[in-house]
Formats: structure tokens, C-alpha cells, sequence
């Protein structure tokens, strides 16, 4: 399991927290109180930082979510294979004009994407504000297929279930993680994807 995808307090249970003074703007209270936050995954070395907010609390969640965006671009895991092309199967296209491949609702399927990812996509469309609390454990998920798929969107997107343009979409919406996709492209002499 990627560690993005793990609760609050599991995630946390793997981390070294750390406080510090913020400096800069802010007034005399945010100058004087070890304010800023620096969480550290100790099995990877990780962080997430936060001092901009005036409360320890304020900058612990900010700097949580910020650890999770790190990690998803971060740190790559291996993705439950799916049991062979099981999962997908031809059926006619909706304008009858040849056949498309479409992802199958059985095991095969159940066996490999996960809970939040299912509940997430509706058709071939993915739906999560960038803003969202499940954003890094998506982007994880999907950043872990495409390394799978050396980097290629196309198999990546059939693999998720959702269309090629979504899954770009996705990835975009984490600047760092699309600069990540197109370095790892470019290192294979494949174009960048815009």
C-alpha cells in the first residue's frame, strides 16, 4: 500500500514530527512560537513543511497534506497487478463502427483498482478536486500504474479505466507530479505531454 493512501494516524505513525520557529511575515506571535511544522516519513526520508499559518495546528494539517503530494510524486510502489487482460474485453463502440476496449465489472477489475479509485471514477471520467482530501492517494495510485507502464499514458489509462485525457487531466492538476511524468518521458526519447 502506498503510504499517500494511508489514514491520518497511520500515516503520521510512520513520521517524525518536527517544530520550529517561522520567520518572516506574521506578526510577533508567529516570531516568538515554534509555529512551523516538518513532518518527516521516516521510511522514505519524505517531508512536508508548513509555517505560513499563524497556529501549530493550521501548519501540522498543511504540512500533512503537503507530505502526502510528496510522497504520491515522490515515492513509486508496485500496483496490484491485474489477473492477465482479463479485465477488459471488446464489445461494440456506441457508433458501430468497429469495437473498444472496456474495463469489466467482475473480480478482475475489483482485484486490482481500489476502493477509492472505483469510487472515484464514473464512466471513464475521474472525479476529485485537486483540493480534496483523497487528491494524493489518487495521483499516488495513478502515478504508480503509469511508472508500471513505463510511462506510457495510453496503457495506463486502459489499466485505470478511464480515458487517456482524464488521467493527463489528473496528473496535471500536481505540477511537480506532470514535470515528474514528462522527465521520466523524455529519459525514454518520448515526446512531453501537454
Amino acid at each position: 500500500m502506498h503510504p499517500a493512501t494511508l489514514p491520518d494516524e497511520d500515516l503520521l505513525a510512520q513520521c517524525e514530527l518536527g517544530r520550529t520557529r517561522a520567520g518572516g511575515p506574521g506578526g510577533q506571535h508567529r516570531n516568538k512560537v515554534e509555529t512551523a511544522v516538518v513532518i518527516t516519513h521516516k521510511p522514505t526520508g519524505i517531508q512536508g513543511q508548513a509555517s505560513e499559518r499563524r497556529s501549530q495546528v493550521d501548519n501540522k494539517r498543511v504540512a500533512l497534506r503537503r507530505l502526502r503530494l510528496n510522497l504520491a510524486t515522490k515515492h513509486r510502489t508496485t500496483p496490484p497487478a491485474p489477473s492477465g487482460l482479463d479485465w477488459l474485453h471488446d464489445s461494440p463502440s456506441p457508433s458501430g463502427r468497429g469495437c473498444h476496449r472496456e474495463a469489466m465489472t467482475g473480480e478482475g477489475q475489483s482485484s486490482f483498482l481500489s476502493d477509492l479509485w472505483r469510487s472515484r471514477r464514473q464512466g471513464t471520467k475521474i472525479v476529485c478536486n485537486p483540493e480534496h482530501h483523497d487528491f494524493p492517494a489518487l495521483l499516488a495510485e495513478a502515478l504508480d500504474v503509469i511508472a508500471s507502464e513505463t510511462w506510457e499514458p495510453k496503457p495506463a489509462s486502459t489499466r485505470l479505466g478511464v480515458s487517456t485525457s482524464q488521467l493527463i487531466k489528473l496528473v496535471k492538476d500536481h505540477p511537480a507530479a506532470f514535470e515528474l511524468w514528462n522527465t521520466e518521458r523524455e529519459r525514454r526519447n518520448a515526446h512531453r505531454l501537454r
